[in-house]
């Protein structure tokens, strides 16, 4: 087996309730490594030996969770065969606790790394016990009758002899937490450091869930000394286009909309909820592992760049299932999601259009562009529009067009797009795109 033993940073000051929170907090994020789960005293500890080659081995497991979770304010993470030796290389400030034989490393710890013997210190220590090992070497039964069956069943966890047994942790269902601020806070922008531990819980648990939120909401409690305009609190909701877990990602969002919010009185409590949660399926177009991507996507930047100046700020072009060229394309706010769609015109479409259709010179009526032009493909007749009025409502103009469209070869310009207008009484040609 294989067990790891997590401690988060000690605050002073901070209450009971706090600390409860925040190992809670650290037991939902755990879950994501492993399904065996528990919170022991003042740890969390997970058996992750079947877990080792989903992460890519014993090296690379520890590694992500020494560097991620120092996001939740994870001190040291020890690692041993047993919950309890772990638990008591923690305290002992050593991490690794498989490099020696474990009787031999746990022979040579002090009392108080396990409470069962600890809470007898005073004792031990008069009877000339400074480590466990010289607990191991008293009588087993004198020390049964002493100092309760307690003591030498810890021991024998420890050291493997005796089966340990935990409650394990579930996955919630929903995703709350909340945080006890150090101090109070008076600069919305000043909330983001914390709220980015909240944000490594959620990811944690997502993870966990495998699956992503597109929506989650940061609230947070007034100070007590609030004026009564203030009210209690206030809420910012933030949304992305995509589902998603990224914690960096999801943290700069976070931190532009903050620099936009202003906060009505000093906060001293943040608390954070996902909204919208659905699985996520991850997808790869290679066989190999992607290592070449790096930074971020194009779609991240672009909800970073709608939260900092506004979503009606940014638009990208969206297809239209409209025959006319001019108006198959219209712009939205790139952070709406839109469906799928295809031209509805299925001729060859030019790669540049002309701001405005070029009316061309007709000679023996052959239309006419540094030459004449010799005709392709065509005709693609569209005729369409009658019903879409151009201006003020009410307008008796419209956007109604009768044209056949034609792909043409000008001797020297190349591939022209042209189309014949049948509008009106007298016939005319135009030059409408050019061809690459």
């Amino acid at each position: 087996m294989l067990w790891a033993a997590l401690l988060l940073e000690s605050h002073p000051g901070a209450t009971p309730t706090h600390d409860d929170e925040q190992l809670r907090g650290l037991a939902t994020w755990a879950l994501q490594w492993s399904p065996r789960v528990a919170i022991t005293e003042e740890a969390v500890v997970i058996e992750v030996e079947a877990s080792l080659r989903l992460f890519g081995g014993r090296t690379r497991l520890r590694e992500r969770i020494r560097i991620e979770g120092a996001e939740l304010g994870l001190a040291i993470a020890a690692w041993a065969p047993t919950s309890l030796a772990a638990l008591a290389f923690a305290r002992a400030g050593h991490e690794d606790g498989l490099s020696r034989p474990l009787e031999v490393a746990l022979d040579a710890m002090p009392l108080e790394v396990l409470s069962a013997v600890g809470a007898h210190h005073h004792t031990l220590a008069r009877i000339g016990c400074k480590t466990l090992g010289d607990v191991r070497r008293l009588p087993r039964g004198g020390v049964s009758r002493r100092f309760g069956k307690e003591l030498l069943g810890a021991l024998d966890q420890a050291y493997g002899i005796k089966r340990e047994v935990h409650r394990w942790e579930t996955i919630p269902e929903t995703f709350s937490a909340r945080l006890e601020l150090m101090s109070r806070v008076d600069l919305a922008p000043a909330l983001a450091f914390s709220s980015r531990r909240l944000l490594a819980q959620m990811c944690g648990w997502l993870a966990a869930r495998h699956a992503g939120v597109n929506a989650f909401t940061l609230h947070w409690l007034h100070d007590s000394m609030r004026s009564k305009e203030a009210g209690p609190g206030g809420a910012l909701t933030v949304r992305t286009g995509e589902f998603t877990r990224n914690l960096e990602h999801l943290w700069r969002l976070l931190n532009e909309n903050l620099n936009k919010t202003t906060l009505l009185a000093a906060v001293g409590e943040i608390s954070l909820t996902a909204d919208h949660v659905e699985p996520l399926e991850e997808r790869s177009a290679s066989l190999l592992p992607d290592t070449v991507r790096q930074g971020q996507s194009l779609r991240e930047v672009l909800e970073r760049i709608a939260a900092r100046i506004g979503p009606e700020n940014v638009l990208r072009p969206v297809m239209t299932e409209d025959h006319r060229i001019e108006w198959a394309q219209v712009w939205k706010p790139a952070e709406e999601k839109q469906p799928r769609q295809t031209s509805a015109i299925e001729t060859p479409q030019p790669t540049w259009m002309l701001p405005s259709p070029l009316r061309l010179a007709v000679k023996k009526e052959r239309p006419q562009y540094q030459g004449t032009l010799q005709m392709l493909i065509g005709p693609h007749r569209v005729e369409s529009g009658w019903w879409d009025r151009m201006g003020e409502p009410g307008a008796e103009t419209t956007k109604h067009v009768e044209r056949d469209y034609y792909v043409a070869l000008s001797e020297h310009a190349g591939p022209l797009w042209i189309f014949l207008e049948r509008r009106g009484d007298d016939l005319a040609w135009y030059l409408h795109g050019i061809f690459a």
